[in-house]
């Protein structure tokens, strides 16, 4: 009931390494530290780029350095689809990504795919990491132990914390996740919320038909399986599990505990 597979196709994952079948999905937020931890990040270094200060001028990511835009064309087309394109002197860079100025990094330890975009007025602090054809949107918040698959959004006036994206999984507008996971194209109405710590001390227990299950993790937000949609100003209680193609109406808050597949929440 509990294991990855039951709420992810892990299949085209790049990082399925942090979810072993043995063990609940949660396991694998007891485990994302230590995999980002052992990451390398020793290509995300420019004289340009300094630590807490906005960047000044854009620079672009390509064949595994940071570089300035001189001489360069960018064409900022449907990022997620791939049509984010820069050119230098007439000749395409294929799979460049695009940091514009205003963007501000603290700490160097930050990963990005082919075709990122990180907009203007986003914050990232390390370690994060960005799959290919990721839109950061400004006024992101983005606050460190944050990876992305590919075609992912982090939206606008969005904080997200110690979570995780699978591919094409969308926190468009407005959203906060903390220690949570958003399952394959999963997508979050404006305003959604994760809750992710309880008033009272101990452990996050999962509610489930069989009686409470003790994550073992003081702070939990949700996890929603793939497809996966909330609507408008939708909230999540700590512990929140919702399976596969389900959906949380605007305006609801979900209670604590595992939802099976294709269910409505409202």
């Amino acid at each position: 009931m509990f294991s990855a597979s039951s709420f992810f196709d892990l299949s085209d994952f790049a990082h399925r390494a942090l979810f072993a079948e043995n063990e609940p999905v949660w396991a694998a937020l007891k485990q994302l530290k230590g995999y980002m931890n052992g990451l390398n990040y020793s290509q995300f270094r420019h004289e340009r780029l300094q630590d807490g200060v906005p960047l000044p001028c854009p620079l672009i990511f390509h064949e595994g350095k940071l570089q300035t835009t001189e001489g360069c064309e960018i064409v900022y087309g449907d990022t997620n689809k791939g049509k984010l394109r820069v050119s230098r002197a007439g000749q395409e860079l294929t799979g460049a990504s695009v940091l514009m100025a205003g963007a501000v990094f603290m700490g160097s330890r930050i990963l990005l795919g082919k075709g990122v975009l990180i907009e203007s007025g986003a914050l990232i602090k390390e370690p994060a990491v960005f799959g290919d054809c990721t839109e950061v949107r400004q006024g992101t918040y983005v606050r460190g132990y944050c990876l992305t698959g590919s075609r992912c959004v982090v939206g606008h006036a969005t904080e997200v914390k110690h979570s995780i994206f699978f591919n094409d999984a969308k926190a468009g507008h407005f959203a906060y996740l903390g220690d949570s996971i958003l399952g394959g194209a999963a997508n979050l109405g404006a305003g959604t919320k994760f809750a992710n710590l309880r008033f009272l001390p101990g452990n996050v227990q999962i509610k489930t038909p069989d009686g409470p299950i003790d994550s073992g993790l003081r702070k939990f937000g949700a996890i929603l399986g793939d497809r996966v949609q909330t609507g408008c100003n939708s909230v999540t209680n700590p512990g929140t599990l919702l399976g596969s193609d389900s959906l949380l109406l605007p305006n609801t808050t979900a209670p604590s505990g595992y939802h099976s597949a294709k269910s409505v929440l409202g």
